[in-house]
């Protein structure tokens, strides 16, 4: 624009996206896939395409996942005034270094919940293989599959 001459300001170009569908946002946050992940996926849904619904009724399934014991690692707006940065309705506390986390795994059929454990430190195979003999079996016994 500066070499043809013209200038606009950042709410006429706001404007302009706007005015095209396009509004300032915060990113979705999405798993980390490489190609051979996504062809995996592909993979296992077109094998599985044509099952009952019966049939995945006896399914267990397993995840874990990372809880921040303090704050929240998500992006947060609030709306305030001049003057309001501070007020207690309009920060997060913080603490140093995170306050921590704890790791969790668990499973759940389409009937209810298995266990769920506690990954102490950091998972590796022989805590993953640890937990899975620990919870799967004891998991199938309690919701009859």
């Amino acid at each position: 624009m500066m070499k043809a001459g013209t200038s606009a300001s950042v709410a006429t170009v706001r404007r302009a996206l706007n005015n095209q569908g396009l509004h300032g946002r915060t990113p979705r946050h999405t798993p980390l896939l490489t190609s051979r992940n996504i062809r995996s996926r592909l993979e296992y849904a077109r094998r599985n395409l044509d099952k009952t619904t019966e049939s995945w009724e006896t399914v267990l399934w397993t995840d874990e996942t990372k809880l921040e014991l303090f704050g929240h690692m998500d992006q947060r707006y609030v709306w305030r005034a001049k003057g309001q940065a501070y007020g207690q309705k309009k920060t997060i506390p913080t603490v140093k270094h995170g306050g921590g986390s704890i790791m969790m795994w668990g499973c759940f059929p389409a009937a209810g919940t298995g266990n769920l454990d506690c990954v102490p430190g950091i998972m590796d195979s022989q805590k993953y293989q640890v937990i899975l003999k620990k919870n799967v079996m004891p998991s199938i016994d309690k919701l009859n599959l």
